[in-house]
């Protein structure tokens, strides 16, 4: 298997600022807490206390089992303002000073994808992996069951014929460009 020298996105705990300000996370002297769990357990919890212009992140960390240390680091917001009225929030990384929306949490604090130099883990796929995503993704929004050796369904009640055609087409293209992918893989040629 190969060995990636990237972390990916989801190896660090993220902080979405629209989801902070659509849940009224950000409005000034909001104080709360996020809670990250994994198989139903608590795997890290973030303290955020929220200003008119930063947010300050209150954590603790342990760094390979070591003793747990407390860590509080602000972090600035900037707004922007929307076409139709209010404002949009973004996060400024704090190393970079980068406009962001998502920051991560990791050994160094908080910081934005390019200052961890995060990889997305689609961006490890192989081509015949991206188009068996794809085939599935289209056979969700046809109905039909997951997994491209599972054969073609029916079209969905309420689908015009052209665009079930279209979408079979389109389906039926990827899940070739995945078969031959997993033949060339195992030398099946």
């Amino acid at each position: 298997m190969a060995r990636f020298s990237k972390d990916c996105t989801e190896d660090l705990l993220a902080l979405d600022v629209r989801q902070l300000q659509r849940d009224g996370m950000l409005t000034p002297g909001y104080t709360g807490a996020l809670n990250w769990s994994r198989r139903g357990q608590t795997v890290a919890t973030v303290n955020l206390t929220a200003g008119a212009d930063r947010v300050t992140l209150g954590y603790r960390m342990s760094e390979r089992g070591g003793e747990w240390r407390p860590m509080s680091f602000p972090v600035q917001l900037d707004r922007t303002a929307c076409n139709f009225g209010g404002g949009r929030a973004w996060w400024l990384c704090p190393c970079c000073g980068r406009r962001v929306a998502v920051l991560y949490i990791g050994g160094s604090g908080p910081a934005c994808r390019h200052c961890y130099r995060l990889a997305y883990r689609c961006q490890r796929e192989t081509h015949s992996d991206r188009a068996g995503r794809r085939a599935d993704t289209l056979r969700a929004r046809l109905g039909w069951h997951p997994g491209i050796l599972n054969g073609s369904g029916t079209k969905p009640k309420g689908m015009h014929w052209r665009t079930y055609w279209r979408l079979r087409l389109e389906h039926d293209a990827h899940a070739q460009r995945c078969m031959a992918g997993i033949a060339e893989k195992f030398g099946i040629v």
